[in-house]
């Protein structure tokens, strides 16, 4: 942003004279010296904005793509934000994995039901205490606990086989955000049932957004894009851009309508629904999305997407919203400012759309 010139006017005698012709030759030939700077000036700031490139770096972190696009300088600026930024990311996942039984959050789940408070670093903290408030919030619909009958979905979609009705009775009695209790004094944390394991698939790749902007902003990157899976946050717009300019995920559009976009700046935006992970089972197609309340896949189908001050918050509403009762949409909104979403659903195979807060504001074409 090229900053403001600001003319300062010096009071002087409130007494009058006249001014010789020679005197006003000289102001006039320094105003228009004055001029002449401040065109330099101006010149000078919108070739520094000018001069910065766009750099593009992908890699793989929590099991997803992770691509980010940032404006630098020059390469070795861009390279190590960049390599700063995915290292960050890596440091989380290496925290908040629960596939890798060596991470932090799968040991914890390895002491459920032992009533021991574990001392729990604050990353996983920060997940764990978010995901409860939208918990409680959403009455359960989000749920950090759903481990088990995650996992049991999982292998569905993989063997093509409806999970055994026994297990996921036996996996619902593991699940529950209730179950969970924080000591916010000293970030400890225990997990009250055994056999309880938890799953931030709905909210660790958000955080992990705002951390990867962070740690650009920290190296002097101001403009960057952070994308993972469905997940994207930003922060100020390319250099001479008003907005950063996202394309909408859809569900089937005919040929002849136009995509729709959204532009963000300092923004983030999260899309849950089941355009690719689902199973089709004895006719009903389920979602790789799980309500924590019946143990089963989604049937409904649904496409959230959710613009938030922050990821965290875009990634986790996203999920709630896929699973909470359209009508319980706004009210869970209102508990968090600065949010809106679009949700666009399936009613006698042609979508309808709902738009909440100000996401109409935000649309473009």
């Amino acid at each position: 942003m090229i900053p403001s010139l600001s003319f300062f006017h010096i009071n002087t005698p409130s007494y009058q004279r006249s001014i010789e012709p020679s005197e006003v030759k000289r102001l006039q030939h320094l105003n228009r010296r004055l001029i002449g700077l401040c065109v330099l000036l101006l010149a000078s700031l919108t070739a520094s904005v000018e001069a910065l490139d766009r750099f593009e770096f992908t890699q793989p972190q929590m099991g997803v793509p992770f691509r980010i696009i940032l404006y630098a300088a020059n390469e070795g600026e861009a390279e190590e934000a960049a390599t700063a930024a995915f290292a960050r990311i890596g440091q989380l996942n290496t925290s908040l994995s629960n596939y890798e039984t060596d991470s932090e959050l799968s040991q914890l789940g390895y002491q459920s039901g032992t009533s021991r408070w574990i001392d729990v670093s604050r990353d996983l903290f920060r997940i764990i205490q978010r995901s409860q408030k939208l918990s409680q919030l959403s009455e359960g619909a989000f749920d950090l606990t759903i481990g088990p009958l995650a996992a049991s979905w999982r292998n569905a979609r993989r063997t093509q086989t409806f999970p055994e009705r026994k297990q996921l009775e036996r996996f619902r009695k593991r699940v529950g955000w209730h179950h969970i209790k924080l000591d916010h004094s000293q970030n400890k944390v225990s997990l009250r049932i055994p056999g309880m394991r938890l799953d931030p698939g709905g909210i660790a790749k958000g955080d992990a957004l705002d951390q990867a902007l962070e740690f650009l902003l920290k190296r002097g990157i101001k403009n960057a894009l952070v994308a993972g899976a469905g997940d994207i946050a930003v922060s100020s717009p390319p250099p001479g851009k008003t907005a950063w300019k996202i394309q909408l995920s859809e569900f089937n559009h005919k040929s002849q309508d136009l995509p729709s976009y959204v532009h963000l700046e300092d923004k983030a935006i999260a899309t849950s629904g089941d355009l690719y992970q689902f199973v089709e089972l004895n006719g009903v197609r389920y979602s790789h999305i799980v309500d924590p309340r019946t143990g089963l896949g989604l049937s409904e189908r649904r496409l959230v997407s959710v613009i938030a001050p922050q990821g965290i918050t875009a990634d986790s509403l996203a999920t709630a919203l896929s699973v909470v009762d359209l009508t319980n949409v706004a009210p869970l909104l209102s508990a968090y400012p600065g949010v809106s979403a679009r949700i666009v659903s399936i009613e006698n195979n042609e979508p309808r759309e709902q738009l909440f807060g100000d996401f109409q504001n935000y649309l473009a074409r």
